[in-house]
């Protein structure tokens, strides 16, 4: 019986290691997404240096609260909300290159300090229930600098408010996927968002935000969203783009 008993236990032990090398290979190991930027390049900056980079953002503050945790560079916790999924972008998981810079580099900005969400309208929250937002940090995007820095790789799941491909560095892999999204969306629900010009253009105007360097039809959802006093207006594309701005990739005037 003793025997048996042993044979028993050793099969048991077997199982559980078996089930745990199954369950290790179907774990969410994330997009492979990696970059090999050092924190150094951070650790010497001070938080002003790096936000004056860029400008301010025009994503409106829904929720402030302070940002008690750093999961990863893409996730967050803040009080008073729980959990928050930095919405349209996607960091290095645990483990590979560049986790922890990017990770650091949230901290940096955010740990212990107050922070403001613009949580995405059309989708509040993930499969996790994590809360998918734009993050805000002293008037500026997090999510843009975690692009613009190469920390982050842009994730666009539809339906989004938020497009992150305006917030990412201009390249020639961003022009064919918009020509791709533009192309594939054609007649469906989600191409409603960008503006025909037949419709702006009858208005007589375009707009901007004074601390923004990309001008909108005043139909588009981003230039809805520029407050008041910020607001520029052109009366002509050319008189727009004559004074440094450039067009807006979501309703591209």
């Amino acid at each position: 019986m003793k025997l048996e008993g042993k044979h028993f236990l050793i099969i048991f032990i077997v199982l559980i290691l078996g089930l745990s090398v199954i369950s290790a290979s179907f774990a969410y190991s994330g997009t492979g997404f990696t970059h090999d930027i050092p924190f150094s390049k951070y650790s010497s900056q001070s938080n002003d240096n790096i936000l004056n980079k860029y400008d301010d953002t025009d994503c409106q503050a829904e929720f402030t609260g302070k940002c008690t945790y750093v999961t990863d560079g893409d996730t967050i916790e803040v009080d008073g909300l729980g959990k928050i999924r930095l919405v349209g972008v996607n960091t290095p998981e645990r483990g590979q290159t560049g986790y922890i810079c990017s990770k650091r580099f949230v901290q940096k900005l955010c740990l212990d300090k107050e922070v403001s969400l613009d949580i995405d309208d059309s989708k509040y929250t993930d499969k996790y229930g994590r809360y998918l937002a734009v993050v805000i940090v002293d008037g500026k995007n997090l999510n843009e600098m975690l692009l613009k820095e190469g920390l982050a790789e842009v994730m666009y799941i539809p339906p989004s408010e938020f497009y992150p491909y305006d917030w990412a560095p201009d390249t020639d892999g961003y022009s064919k996927y918009v020509s791709s999204y533009s192309s594939s969306n054609s007649g469906s629900s989600s191409s409603s968002s960008f503006t025909t010009g037949s419709t702006s253009s009858s208005s007589g105007s375009f707009i901007a935000s004074a601390n923004s360097h990309k001008f909108h039809y005043p139909s588009c959802r981003w230039g809805k969203k520029i407050s008041e006093k910020n607001k520029v207006t052109f009366k002509s594309r050319s008189d727009a783009i004559s004074q440094g701005y450039e067009p807006c990739k979501v309703c591209r005037p």
